[in-house]
């Protein structure tokens, strides 16, 4: 059997990128500041980072499985300027309860599965209460609040579980990597 390996899952939308009400075309997507330097610095430290992300558009008719594709390889396009890179991203595209539709954890249990992920050494960061619980949902060692998109007070008034909270993805990342750190002494 593989050897299990431990994961960062994130959010897209006000986590990597700028957060707009709906991005439905590729030259919608603007990577947030520092996001380059986040990912390659969990990427080095042996964490494997996986988008996950609830993209209710396509259900809704605003744009298809094609549109979201294009906006994907023009992420990856942008990430890949920077000198960054994903190793896998997983969307669910239902606007209703569905496994896959974050705060339940489809998303993250397929991703832990088709790429041997240690759930229990893993990592969930976003911008709203869904990823957070997402992450709780799944068994995520630790999730991560970013203040990068949605406000998180909301998030806040309705969180339950243990979360901690960072201005950003760098920052994130690197309280993240402060508790890998800290539990290698």
């Amino acid at each position: 059997m593989p050897t299990l390996r431990p994961a960062v899952f994130l959010d897209r939308d006000g986590t990597l990128n700028v957060e707009r009400s709906y991005i439905t075309k590729p030259e919608e997507l603007q990577l947030l500041p520092g996001v380059g330097v986040a990912l390659r610095r969990l990427r080095a430290a042996g964490f494997v980072c996986v988008v996950v992300t609830n993209q209710s558009a396509i259900d809704r008719g605003m744009m298809s499985e094609a549109d979201l594709h294009r906006i994907h390889d023009e992420m990856n396009r942008q990430l890949d300027l920077v000198g960054a890179a994903l190793d896998g991203i997983y969307a669910c595209s239902a606007c209703v309860d569905h496994p896959d539709r974050k705060p339940a954890p489809g998303l993250l249990l397929r991703a832990a599965a088709e790429l041997n992920l240690d759930l229990a050494n893993s990592w969930m960061i976003g911008d709203t209460a869904r990823d957070i619980q997402a992450g709780l949902n799944a068994g995520c060692r630790g999730c991560v609040l970013v203040r990068s998109g949605i406000p998180i007070e909301e998030a806040e008034r309705v969180l339950t579980g243990p979360y901690y909270s960072a201005d950003d993805l760098l920052a994130a990342a690197d309280f993240v990597l402060s508790q890998q750190s800290r539990d290698s002494r």
